[in-house]
């Protein structure tokens, strides 16, 4: 019998423009944990954090290091929402991260899907803060 095809997406990469701060981001004003920190040598690190309690993706914060990819520092997807970060409680993160300093850039609205709203990381990528309807996850 063949065996069937499974995959998954480990990490997505993002670009930052300190190792450091992005930490201090992520894992303070998001509440995610830092999964890894590896020293890799010459100034780059392997760097994996994770929103609570995921059972999937990580992102993997890397460090610009040439003109190209400190021009794509907040811009990775032009201008559009990059990342979508899922809850199961909205108002609740909603609130928690506007108590910790992060910018949104719309008030709350309630679509077909569910509850969103669009924020910012630190670089100035463009996140959905989005809780899914009950009919959405069917």
């Amino acid at each position: 019998m063949p065996h069937s095809i499974q995959q998954s997406i480990g990490n997505i990469a993002l670009v930052v423009e300190d190792y450091d701060d992005a930490i201090a981001f992520y894992t303070q004003k998001l509440s995610f944990s830092l999964v890894e920190d590896t020293d890799l040598g010459g100034g780059k690190r392997w760097v994996q954090v994770s929103p609570p309690n995921s059972n999937g993706t990580n992102l993997l914060l890397a460090q610009a290091s040439n003109a190209q990819q400190k021009q794509a520092v907040g811009n990775q997807s032009g201008g559009r929402v990059f990342l979508f970060l899922q809850t199961n409680d909205f108002w609740r993160d909603y609130h928690s991260m506007l108590e910790n300093g992060v910018i949104f850039h719309e008030q709350p609205r309630t679509e077909e899907y569910g509850i969103v709203a669009v924020f910012e990381d630190l670089c100035g990528n463009k996140w959905d803060l989005l809780q899914l309807s009950s009919s959405a996850n069917s």
